[in-house]
């Protein structure tokens, strides 16, 4: 998404990171879990589980809550998560995929449907959006990695299809099947990211005004303080200025 780093700084400067901490973790938490329990409870044997736990730690989980979720995967009492996109629209057209980890999908399917109405959306089928969106592995590395050029030299030699620079940061993409071995190459060169994760990355853009921002942001940010919500994209893109009104707000 166009400005997507940006974004992430501004929602931390308005303060929604420290409050949405905890939940941030018991979501970290719930994905290392999963992925345990589908796969190995080895993260060396476990691609899946390597890429959450490598995304926790970058995320300060502390090693026991890492540890605590792998061993929960084993135990008999786990609970049985199942994963489930939804996909819409919100105000203005803006699409919006919404990636859902639950033990009761009827729960999960009213909330996010009322979530929807409420702030003047539209929860379509499955595919209704998918098709505007690929599905990409993104690292990202703090502005101290290096310079446009080093980073970029470094994405190239470990198999990445694109790289983006600005003053917040460096944004490199990879195919989603290789970003296992994309990550660990620039960690090899870089050093550890400051995040590595699958995405959807929009194909189109909604341009959106202030007050269209306001209208999608309050969808989003009620979406994600759902418990059984994992992740939400959206393909909305705003100019310089209308992000920093919103963030002086």
């Amino acid at each position: 998404m166009a400005g997507h780093s940006k974004w992430a700084n501004i929602q931390h400067r308005k303060g929604r990171q420290d409050a949405a901490r905890s939940k941030l973790f018991s979501k970290l938490a719930k994905e290392i879990t999963v992925a345990a329990k589908m796969g190995d409870p080895d993260p060396e044997k476990n691609p899946r589980l390597r890429l959450a736990v490598k995304e926790a730690k970058t995320q300060s989980v502390p090693k026991d809550v890492i540890d605590r979720a792998i061993k929960k995967s084993q135990g008999g009492d786990a609970e049985d998560y199942e994963e489930i996109r939804y996909e819409g629209y919100a105000s203005g057209g803006v699409a919006v995929i919404v990636e859902a980890m639950t033990d009761n999908r009827n729960r999960t399917a009213s909330t996010v449907r009322s979530t929807f109405s409420k702030h003047g959306g539209n929860l379509g089928e499955t595919g209704s959006v998918g098709f505007m969106f690929d599905r990409k592995g993104q690292i990202m590395y703090p502005p101290e990695a290096g310079d446009a050029d080093t980073v970029m030299m470094a994405a190239i030699e470990a198999g990445a299809e694109d790289c983006e620079s600005a003053e917040d940061g460096h944004v490199i993409i990879c195919a989603d099947t290789d970003l296992n071995d994309v990550s660990n190459a620039l960690e090899d060169q870089l050093g550890e990211a400051s995040s590595t994760k699958l995405v959807w990355r929009p194909q189109t853009t909604a341009p959106v005004d202030l007050e269209g921002l306001q209208k999608v942001m309050k969808l989003v940010e009620a979406l994600e303080d759902d418990d059984d919500v994992q992740n939400v994209t959206t393909n909305f893109e705003a100019p310089d200025e209308v992000m920093e009104a919103y963030a002086a707000e």
